[in-house]
């Protein structure tokens, strides 16, 4: 043993020190080779599957192709509908236009009439009132303009509408619930011959000559190419009306 001892520090030292570092080497590319055949059996067991499910996701994908295509197909059929359907919204509108209008819902010009009714300069007689403009002149003024074909009527720019009321509230009017105050000026859209019409009716020459000229109440009035009627402002509620249904 002491012959083997002193052989052994015989050898050099760096000699010993390869020889360690030679054998970890061995060591750890004979662990790589004995793990390499696991692992490329692992990645070509593993590549069937994964084949398969970019398969099944490219069916998919063409699917979805194949739906977009219809859909596509199903947009262009609508849109060649649609000047059937652009058609029949305009003729809705047009309706809707029109309900607008005969409610009083929408603004509107053309030729007409505006009147003017003021108070007396002075008082007639003991009884002051004879000589106030009152709801009942305003009221019989619409009413034979409605008569002589007035298609939009306002009073001091509140639309007559067919829930307006028009009522004497102390020393004004109250009109679609606006209190107004005189003068009252009576604009009215129709014919171009309205003011022929109502001029000539028989209730509004007698309505002049035993209201309006013991009075001393003033009446005047204009022709006008266009007139201008305003929106009805308030709300259109029937409290007892309601729509029919036509027996079949």
């Amino acid at each position: 043993m002491t012959a083997i001892a002193r052989r052994l520090r015989a050898v050099p030292s760096w000699q010993v020190t390869l020889s360690v570092a030679l054998l970890v080497l061995g060591f750890l590319i004979a662990a790589q080779l004995s793990a390499e055949g696991p692992r490329v059996r692992y990645t070509s067991q593993e590549r069937v599957p994964l084949v398969e499910t970019v398969i099944g996701l490219q069916s998919q994908q063409n699917a979805l192709k194949d739906r977009i295509l219809a859909l596509r197909a199903q947009i262009r059929d609508l849109e060649a509908q649609m000047p059937g359907s652009a058609a029949e919204e305009r003729a809705l509108n047009g309706q809707l236009e029109k309900a607008r209008i005969a409610s009083g819902l929408a603004q509107l010009a053309g030729p007409g009439l505006l009147f003017k009714l003021e108070d007396a300069d002075g008082a007639v007689g003991n009884d002051k009132t004879e000589s106030l403009v009152t709801s009942r002149d305003v009221r019989v003024l619409v009413q034979e303009l409605w008569l002589a074909g007035a298609e939009a009527i306002s009073v001091n720019g509140e639309r007559i509408a067919t829930t307006t009321a028009i009522l004497d509230i102390g020393n004004s009017i109250l009109v679609n619930n606006a209190y107004l105050a005189p003068p009252y000026q009576i604009s009215a859209i129709g014919p171009t011959d309205l003011y022929r019409r109502i001029s000539s009716s028989k209730a509004f020459v007698a309505y002049v000559s035993s209201r309006l000229e013991p009075s001393g109440i003033k009446l005047s009035f204009a022709e006008l190419e266009t007139v201008t009627v305003p929106a009805f402002a308030g709300t259109v509620a029937g409290r007892y009306i309601r729509p029919t249904v036509p027996s079949q």
